[in-house]
């Protein structure tokens, strides 16, 4: 099981407070009423019928009281004990998960606190639950995180040739194997499946049709996953042509960073961008991205985690800074080549799209709002839309200090009211002004 880190991010409504109310961290108030699947053991019971009805509202009242008790203190009066597993994160502060989810329970009308035996403390419950209310979830022990995802993926070293042409496999097969995470497809697969696929994506790129040899290099340099007998023989020579062809291993992304890649929005740009500006500056990244399915709308967006995963991301600050990392980049790379990119644009749009998102905390971002819908999308996220402030055509630009989330109104106000251009010139010092509170924390 894979816990990775996660900041605020809104992707449903509360019934605490509402739009303009503040929350602990001084910023508005989001979230929504937890909907969580059906369980197939005795916890499921007790999730279902006691865990429901919690909001952003009682957890921040659990924290409160937390704060103003001291852990020891706190624990005692509640019957819990130390968190073993996983830590809630607000303002950079750490929780026990599972007592505050309890005492939070006797914050509802007409409820109790919860005993620690009345409820799992697992993933699959107080993990699921917290991270669906937006707030930051980690393990005791840190998993893989999209910051070390990125440190990985720049430390590969690929092999160049007598005539100092770099070889691809290696980012080939990442990018290959990233796309395949996205699209849903299975971890491991079938020697033969991935010699064909694999190995056609490699020559459609470039390179020769041998995927043994980047999967080799890959697995020695803990990026692949090989289902087969040890030792697996270094990637260079026949060794592991005759390996793979004797074993047959099934193989694909280690758990972990399929898990990342496959759930995690900001993790799957991160890594695509990481790998396009490390080793694929001289080539077209347009046609290798888009191959992989990695050019589409909605690369950024997170994915419902499946059975006990626990989707969590970077904290806030440092999944913006990324995020506006990868849209100057890509910038950037496609002013210098002199042509469009259209696989980059999307990477720069889509990377832009998520921080304002991120920055927005659920709420429109217009200074003139009267009044937000309280209704979700089916995806369970706000319903806003993030657009450029001044259009692309007028030499607006994909980068979130230019963007703005509205509400459908306010983004009717600024495409189509009289008082547009006013709308525009306040909306510019907004954006600016949300956009540098963020960078200087």
């Amino acid at each position: 099981m894979l816990a990775y880190e996660r900041s605020e991010y809104p992707h449903l409504r509360t019934n605490g407070p509402q739009h303009g109310e503040l929350a602990a961290n001084g910023l508005p108030m989001i979230g929504n009423r937890l909907r969580l699947a059906t369980l197939s053991d005795a916890s499921a019971y007790h999730c279902r019928v006691a865990l429901r009805e919690l909001s952003r509202h009682e957890i921040l009242q659990a924290v409160a009281e937390y704060d103003r008790l001291g852990q020891d203190r706190f624990l005692e009066k509640y019957g819990f004990g130390k968190a073993r597993s996983y830590r809630l994160v607000v303002d950079g502060k750490t929780y026990d998960s599972k007592a505050i989810v309890g005492a939070a329970h006797g914050f509802l009308p007409g409820r109790e606190p919860l005993a620690a035996a009345d409820f799992s403390g697992g993933a699959a419950t107080v993990g699921h639950l917290l991270s669906s209310l937006g707030f930051q979830v980690t393990q005791a022990v840190p998993g893989l995180t999209a910051g070390k995802l990125v440190v990985q993926l720049s430390a590969l070293r690929p092999y160049r040739s007598p005539d100092g042409r770099q070889a691809l496999y290696q980012p080939l097969a990442l990018l290959w194997a990233v796309g395949r995470a996205h699209q849903g497809l299975a971890r491991m697969t079938e020697w033969s499946e991935t010699e064909t696929t694999l190995g056609e994506f490699l020559e459609r790129h470039g390179e020769h049709p041998r995927p043994n040899y980047p999967v080799a290099a890959l697995y020695h340099a803990g990026l692949w996953d090989i289902a087969g007998p040890r030792p697996v023989p270094p990637a260079h020579g026949n060794a592991p042509l005759r390996w793979f062809a004797s074993n047959q291993p099934a193989s694909g992304l280690p758990e972990p960073v399929y898990n990342l890649v496959r759930y995690s929005g900001e993790a799957r740009v991160a890594a695509a961008a990481a790998i396009v500006d490390k080793y694929l500056e001289n080539v077209d990244y347009d046609a290798i991205l888009s191959d992989a399915g990695l050019a589409t709308a909605g690369i950024a967006d997170d994915e419902v985690p499946a059975g006990d995963i626990i989707v969590v991301r970077s904290p806030l600050v440092e999944e913006y800074r990324r995020l506006c990392g990868i849209g100057a980049g890509a910038s950037d790379r496609g002013a210098r080549l002199g042509r469009p990119r259209v696989s980059v644009d999307v990477l720069r749009l889509e990377s832009a799209r998520r921080a304002v998102l991120l920055r927005s905390e659920g709420h429109c971002e217009s200074p003139r709002c009267t009044g937000e819908p309280q209704d979700i999308t089916d995806a369970g996220h706000p319903i806003l839309e993030v657009d450029h402030i001044q259009d692309l055509a007028k030499g607006g630009l994909d980068h979130p200090e230019q963007m703005i989330a509205l509400c459908p109104n306010c983004h009717a106000i600024k495409t189509r009211g009289c008082t547009r251009e006013r709308l525009r010139h306040e909306l510019f010092m907004v954006a600016g002004q949300r956009h540098q509170a963020i960078l200087s924390r």
